[in-house]
């Protein structure tokens, strides 16, 4: 909500300090535009030396460095620079009631007093409205799904209600006063100080009833015979934080038919370094056991493959060697024959974890437990198609029976936590007006339903870490959740964690981050209340409000189908809370805003509704949306078709399609990184690290048309412009194609139709396919800043990559480049013999390489010489930057272009290793600064 600082430059130039400011850069920019002139390079443009523009600059840049501190995780309850950030936000809405006091409804949608409300319709985990909240709007949040919905009243509806509260449990209330004097409550401190001292209430009394599924292990002087490292725990008892289990099937070998075998994906328990730990199963005439042992294994690969035959051979019998084919194992899991045997058991020990063999009696205690209750409700979509293969169809299935009795334990502690904070916060004098929450209660009974819906959650945290589908990773020595990804795979092993635990996934862990995570939301008094309902995007009524959202993508994912996961847990706790929002057995499903051929068997009949509801949805935030400012819309879906018109994305195409089938004009766009480096589907691929942000209008309704070929020439310099900007970004390579889109359909969205020759209107995946044509072009016309024998090297890596080839061949091209191929080999760029030309890879360069001494340095040697200095840190390559000085910019420019030739080759190695050297590169730059480099000349 804040303008571009060029539409008020009047008002910034009455400042008599900002005009002496932008006067002094103006002059500097003159002075850098005859110096140009001079030495024959390029000038800026003539537009940008104006007094407006330098103050303009001044302005936007200190307005981005704002920015740059308000996003930084630990500004996230700095009142100082949130506050700075509201009255920007103020002075800007004052300025735009400025320049529309002619509007027709000015009184009413210009109020200079009254911020407009912000409403996301497709609100998810809430991010957008909290944040809009948090900077001083009235936040509305809705969504479809009512596990979201849950989320947002806890984040933006809930805390703000209570604000200001001192907690009303016994703790605090039998508090001598003394110790009372002077605490204030800010935010929902006294909310979240009441989540975890019911929530330890819970902890105890769940210890009560069912602690002795979870005893502790006595270690015994047979285990410290077994095992030396025992002796320090002799006859001491132990708590358990897990215990590992694998699956079995009956042997297919019909010798050992009566033999339930494991299926084992590792034995490897610990792979800490000097803290191994592993599995070795103990063959004993028709049968096995476990035991564990400490230490590196002596056939290290054997141990970490467990049974595992490959990843699609299946498994192979412990007991005779024979393959277990995946299809022996679906047949037995349907059959309802897919059991599970005890693995070992990871202890809490005095200076980390302790693993122990299996014993007879935890082995036991686990299958004596009988729950009362299982979630019947049938899997559905991702959650339904790896694990229903193996014969689990219902949520329960996803559980032990020991799992299972501690989620319902905990799930009816809930209800009765609710009913304990209703009579401490009567005896606290709170009146209890008997409103509940869903009606807008604000006392004793809503407060006392708010902290039962965050411990509700504290049980779904627990269900994702505490299911027989979690993983243990040995690395860490950890728990690892269901949910790791948008989907619930199959797992072979798996650990059952003790949630009484002192450490790793407990019950008290799960509500300390709760709490924690209560009190950060950073929420006052004073700000506007958040509003929250279930709605439907499409059928929505929107009037008058800011609007941004991150809608769904396309295909890509089913959030109804993963929610149900959490909501069978929250129905059951909280359905007396919310009785309309969690009133289905499971969340909805038929109206969710996405391509499904579950729902709509036919592909073309899926698209066809996406479409046709997306429009329906855009046009209603269209007709709603406050006149005053654009809309926003998140998207992050990255361009993988490829076909003989081009690269396209069929995600982007449909939705691109409806915003402009709704009459918008995309008047602006921000590639944002939003995605974390370490996410799963992140490690080791090119995934996208950033989503586009469309800044988007109505289109004026006499927009004009335009033929293809004037599109595609207006098209040309703005990409390449906007190209030029996010490579001076460092935008990472793999994020080139998606960010470029941005502004090449801005220029297709100005008009009302692109007309081909024969006089029809060019389809958006038709547009997006002469961007991405066009993209290549600008890239491909940045190799007239390379050296000639890097123009070489990169045209035969686009025939050959690092592959031979033949000579005759690199001769032919050496000469259209005005090289040679005895000038790249001396430039140690290739080797070339016996007919043959090869170009070296990075790891195959000389280490001891000094470019001030290169009597023919190349732009390729720069480029693959970071490569090789980057696997060796990033201080050796930061080095090697030093020393290239200025001319290491156009390294990083070649580097895009490899990644572009890379991606379009499908070369997946090397094209992680060019998009790795440019994400790498401001730190590189940051690290280089601080080397201490003689000073020389231009290498090139």
């Amino acid at each position: 909500m804040v303008d571009d600082p060029s539409e008020y430059t009047d008002q910034l130039l009455s400042d008599p300090k900002l005009k002496r400011q932008a006067e002094a850069e103006l002059k500097r920019r003159l002075k850098r535009r005859e110096a140009a002139e001079v030495s024959g390079e390029v000038a800026e443009a003539p537009e940008e030396l104006t007094l407006a523009a330098c103050v303009a600059d001044q302005e936007r840049e200190r307005l981005f460095r704002l920015i740059e501190e308000l996003v930084k995780w630990k500004n996230t309850t700095n009142e100082t620079v949130l506050q700075q950030a509201r009255d920007e936000i103020w002075a800007s809405w004052r300025r735009t009631c400025a320049a529309n006091a002619d509007h027709p409804q000015a009184g009413e949608l210009f109020d200079r007093h009254k911020l407009p409300a912000f409403h996301d319709p497709f609100a998810g985990g809430g991010a957008l409205p909290l944040e809009a909240q948090r900077l001083g709007l009235e936040a509305w949040a809705s969504d479809l799904n009512p596990v979201a919905v849950l989320i947002n009243k806890a984040m933006i509806e809930i805390p703000p209600k209570f604000a200001g509260w001192e907690p009303v449990n016994p703790e605090w209330r039998q508090m001598p006063a003394a110790q009372k004097m002077g605490r204030e409550w800010k935010g929902a401190q006294g909310l979240a100080e009441d989540v975890r001292y019911y929530g330890q209430w819970m902890r105890d009394e769940a210890e009560k009833r069912i602690g002795h599924l979870y005893p502790k292990v006595k270690v015994t002087a047979e285990m410290a015979a077994e095992r030396p490292d025992l002796k320090a725990y002799l006859n001491r008892e132990l708590t358990v934080i897990a215990w590992i289990w694998a699956r079995t099937v009956k042997s297919p070998n019909p010798a050992f038919s009566h033999v339930d075998v494991p299926l084992a994906s590792t034995f490897m328990l610990s792979t800490k370094k000097g803290k191994e730990a592993y599995v070795e199963p103990v063959l004993e005439g028709d049968s096995y056991r476990f035991t564990v042992k400490v230490g590196k294994p002596k056939d290290a690969s054997v141990t970490e493959a467990g049974t595992s035959a490959g990843k699609r051979a299946g498994f192979k019998c412990l007991m005779s060697g024979v393959p277990i084919r995946y299809s022996y194992i679906r047949e037995q899991g349907q059959a309802g024959n897919l059991r599970s045997i005890l693995m070992a058991i990871v202890l809490e020990g005095d200076r980390g974890r302790v693993y122990l063999r299996p014993t007879e009696d935890a082995e036991h205690i686990a299958r004596s437990a009988r729950p009362e209750w299982s979630p019947d409700v049938q899997l559905h979509g991702k959650c339904r198609v790896n694990v229903s293969n193996y014969g689990m169809d219902v949520f329960g299935d996803l559980f032990t029976p020991r799992q299972l009795v501690a989620l319902n334990t905990f799930s009816d502690l809930v209800a009765e936590a609710r009913e304990r904070v209703l009579q401490d916060a009567s005896k606290n004098g709170l009146p209890n007006d008997n409103v509940p929450l869903e009606q807008g209660g604000k006392g004793a009974r809503a407060y006392a339903e708010a902290v039962s819906v965050y411990l509700g959650f504290v049980v779904d945290r627990i269900a994702d870490y505490n299911s027989a589908l979690t993983t243990w990773k040995a690395s860490g020595q950890q728990v690892m959740q269901t949910l790791k990804k948008q989907a619930i795979p199959m797992v072979w092993d798996f650990p059952e964690s003790n949630v009484f635990a002192g450490k790793g996934i407990t019950w008290k862990n799960a509500v300390d981050i709760m709490s924690s995570s209560i009190t950060k939301i950073g929420v006052r008094s004073w700000i506007p209340k958040g509003a929250v309902f279930q709605g439907n995007a499409v059928t929505n009524i929107y009037n008058g409000v800011v609007m941004s959202t991150d809608p769904p993508y396309y295909d890509n994912i089913s959030y109804a189908e993963i929610s149900d996961f959490f909501y069978v847990f929250l129905r059951r706790n909280l359905r007396s809370v919310f009785p309309s929002l969690l009133s289905t057995l499971s969340s909805p499903k038929n109206d969710e805003l996405i391509v499904s051929t579950v729902k709509i068997a036919s592909r073309g009949d899926a698209d066809r509704q996406f479409m046709q509801s997306m429009s329906q949805t855009l046009i209603s935030i269209k007709n709603g949306m406050h006149p005053g400012y654009p809309i926003t819309i998140y998207y992050a879906y990255k361009q993988s078709e490829t076909s003989t018109s081009g690269s396209f994305s069929t995600g982007w195409d449909v939705f691109l399609q409806a915003v402009c089938d709704s009459g918008y004009r995309i008047t602006g766009t921000w590639p944002l990184q939003t995605e974390g480096t370490t996410r799963q589907q992140a490690n080791g691929n090119n995934s996208l690290s950033i989503s586009i942000v469309l800044v988007c209008r109505k289109k004026e309704l006499d927009a004009p048309s335009i033929l293809r070929k004037s599109f595609r020439a207006e098209l040309k310099p703005e990409l390449a412009s906007a190209v030029c900007r996010l490579q001076k970004g460092n935008i990472a390579p793999v994020d080139l194609a998606q960010a470029a889109i941005g502004p090449g359909m801005a220029v297709y969205t100005r008009y009302e139709r692109v007309l081909d020759a024969a006089g029809e209107a060019l389809s958006v995946r038709q547009a997006l396919a002469l961007i991405n044509e066009v993209l290549d072009e600008t890239l491909a016309e940045q190799e007239g800043d390379f050296d000639a024998d890097s123009r070489l090297a990169l045209a035969w890596f686009e025939q050959y990559g690092f592959e031979e080839g033949p000579f005759g061949v690199a001769e032919t091209l050496s000469k259209a480049k005005n090289s040679s191929v005895a000038g790249l080999e001396e430039a140690k760029v290739w080797k070339a013999g016996k007919g043959k030309v090869c170009l070296l890879r990075p790891e195959h360069l000389d280490a001891k390489w000094d470019p001030s001494s290169d009597k023919r340095l190349t732009v390729w040697e720069m480029v693959h010489h970071l490569l090789r200095a980057l696997s060796e840190g990033e201080s050796v390559a930061a080095h090697l930057l030093a020393k290239l000085g200025p001319q290491g910019e156009t390294a990083r420019e070649l580097a895009y272009r490899l990644y572009s030739l890379c991606e379009r080759k499908k070369w997946a190695k090397e094209a992680l290793g060019y998009n790795s050297l440019v994400q790498s590169w401001p730190e590189l730059q940051r690290l280089a600064e601080q080397v201490a480099v003689p000073e020389q000349g231009s290498f090139l």
